[in-house]
Order: structure tokens, then sequence, then C-alpha cells
């Protein structure tokens, strides 16, 4: 019979889980049976979608094709039904992360169990707060000029918010909406609105520059491979290296080129501030969530798998680095064409062959 349930019971989101580009925990979505909403979508290594039902250091992950659950569940005639096309919708997402999510999931009129859910955890929040000072540090420059005062962060910012019954901080908050052209009662959104846009940056610059070493480590492998004696006659092993060469490049190329829009639209607002203007290069910047979320879940998928088979730079021998990269590094890559945004504007560059 199907394991179904009337009110779906709490259960709680990992850290890891809340903040992956390729996992997906089901318990945020309005699912049905149980047993699904207590397991997770993942992009595996090959790039699939698939269900894990569970995954440990001791058993490995149990993984099963979206149209393989009916039967797990034990589903009568394909029942549920409407959880089975829920699945099938999400399969085609092409990240998991929480910006990409809140775009797809809308678009798909799939509304989450809490929204709490598409939200970084603390952790991970603390874990940016360098970066996050990249994108605040001219905003507060800008609002309050670049002279020495207590307003140095975003953390400042929101500080403020809490303490606006002082005097101080009242004069201070008045003087960043008269700057951003607002009203004060409209200054705690737009101080969220902020926030979000630039840890919504703050995540994404920090999962690219986390995966940007393994890249160099795998071209690294490719060139010795096509200088090796033993392998640079395997026309198989060459042809697998000059396509995942691409590949990657491709990627890192066109999510350098993303960071680089998002750079230009905030350095264009810094010249004409407001808030009005500032919700425009927001809106600009979540149209590329898509395409930057996808790339950098297929490259951190490839990248995680490479150095979890090699852990060491130059471990594992070429000729198993070979084997690696046509089994598993090649699979999936070539679904990987001309990802698109809810109305990406054409900053978007050609794929690789």
């Amino acid at each position: 019979m199907a394991d179904q349930q009337t009110a779906p019971e709490h259960i709680e989101i990992a850290d890891n889980d809340r903040d992956s580009l390729n996992i997906l925990p089901l318990a945020i979505i309005p699912l049905t049976t149980k047993g699904l909403r207590k397991s997770r979508m993942i992009k595996n290594a090959r790039l699939e979608t698939v269900i894990e039902i569970f995954s440990n250091d001791a058993s490995g992950s149990l993984q099963l094709d979206i149209e393989g659950v009916p039967k797990h569940f034990g589903w009568v005639d394909g029942a549920p039904r409407s959880d089975l096309r829920v699945l099938r919708s999400l399969k085609t997402l092409s990240s998991f992360d929480i910006y990409s999510l809140r775009i797809q999931l809308r678009a798909l009129g799939i509304e989450v169990a809490n929204s709490d859910h598409l939200k970084l955890s603390n952790k991970k929040t603390q874990e940016l707060a360098d970066y996050m000072t990249e994108f605040t540090r001219p905003l507060i420059q800008n609002v309050f000029g670049s002279d020495e005062n207590e307003v140095q962060d975003y953390a400042d910012l929101t500080s403020l918010l809490r303490s606006a019954s002082t005097s101080n901080a009242l004069d201070k908050l008045n003087q960043m909406a008269e700057k951003m052209q607002i009203h004060l009662e409209d200054l705690p959104g737009f101080l969220e609105d902020c926030g979000d846009t630039f840890l919504s940056m703050a995540y994404y610059r920090q999962c690219f520059d986390q995966v940007l070493p393994i890249v160099k480590e795998l071209l690294t492998a490719i060139g010795e491979m096509r200088t090796s004696f033993q392998l640079k006659t395997d026309r198989t092993l060459m042809q697998s290296c000059d396509f995942v060469e691409a590949k990657l490049k491709w990627m890192v190329s066109n999510l350098s080129k993303l960071f680089g829009v998002f750079d230009e639209r905030l350095g264009d607002m810094w010249g004409n501030l407001s808030a009005e203007r500032f919700r425009e290069v927001k809106d600009a910047i979540e149209r590329h969530h898509t395409t930057v979320g996808g790339l950098l879940c297929s490259l951190n998928v490839k990248m995680r798998a490479w150095s979890h088979a090699f852990p060491e730079v130059d471990g594992g021998g070429l000729i198993r680095r070979g084997e690696f990269l046509m089994t598993e590094i090649k699979q999936g890559l070539d679904t990987l064409n001309k990802p698109q945004d809810q109305g990406q504007e054409q900053e978007q560059v050609a794929p690789a062959a």
C-alpha cells in the first residue's frame, strides 16, 4: 500500500543539505508519501537526477531513478500520481541551491513547506562574512562616506535598525533613507533585499573559488596524460581528454563572464544610487541565478567526485585517473549545452561542442 500521511511531520533539514548545490531535501516539498519526504533528490557524479533513499560511509548510497519510485514505495497503479508528477518536474531543475530553487519552484508552481527552508544555514552565512564585506563596503561608503565610523559592514547596518530608538542611530538611518530616496519605514525592507542579494553573490563566489583549484588539478592531469608514453596513443582517452577539457574551460569561462556581469551591474549602480536603482540591479542579477547555479552545480559535482577519488594531487596513477575521467567525469557533460535563465539577457556565451 502507498505510504501516505495527511499531516506532514516536521523533518529537520541538515545544514549541508540546505547549503548544497546538488542536494534537494524532499522534506521541503509538499509530497504525500512519508518515505519520500525523508529522502533526498540529488544530482550524482554522472549528473543524473535521482532519489537517494539513504547514504552513509559504511553502506554507500541507495539511489533510485524517478520512474523506479512507484515500485519502491509500493504505489498501486502508480498512485500517488501527484507525487510522481512533482518528482518529474523537479528532475528538470538545473541546480538545487536555494537561490535557483526560489526561481525554479515558483515557475513550476510548487510551494515549499516552509519559506525558511530556502535560506542558507546560519553556519554558511557566517562563513560568507568576508565575501559579504566585498559587496557591502561600497554601499556603506557611498551612503556614509569613507571616513571612520561605527558602520563598517552589513551587521552594523542591521544593528542600527535594532537600535533605531537612539538619536544617533535614527540620524544615521535617516541619512541612509535620504541617500536611497526612500521613506524611513521602507528602509528595513530595502536592507533585507540588499543582504539577500549580496549573500547570493557571496555564496556563488565561494562555491566558484572552492572548486577552481580542483579544476586546475584535473586540467594538469589531462596535460600529463597527453604526454604520457603509455597513454598518449590511446585514442579514446585522448578524445575524452579533449572533450572534458573543453567542457571544463567552457563552464569556467561562462561563470567568470557571469560574475563579471554581476560586478558591472553593481558598478553602474554606485554612480546613480537609489533604492529603485538597486532593485533594478537586483532583478538583473537574479535573472542569472539559475544559469550560475546550474553551471556551478555541475562543476561542483564533477570536481568533488575527482577530489574524492584522488585526494592527493598526483595520487592514483595516470592510468587510474584516465579510467576515472572516461567512466565518471565525462559522463553527463554532454547534457551541458545552453543553460537558460528566466528572462535571461544575452550575456551567455556559446558552449563548447
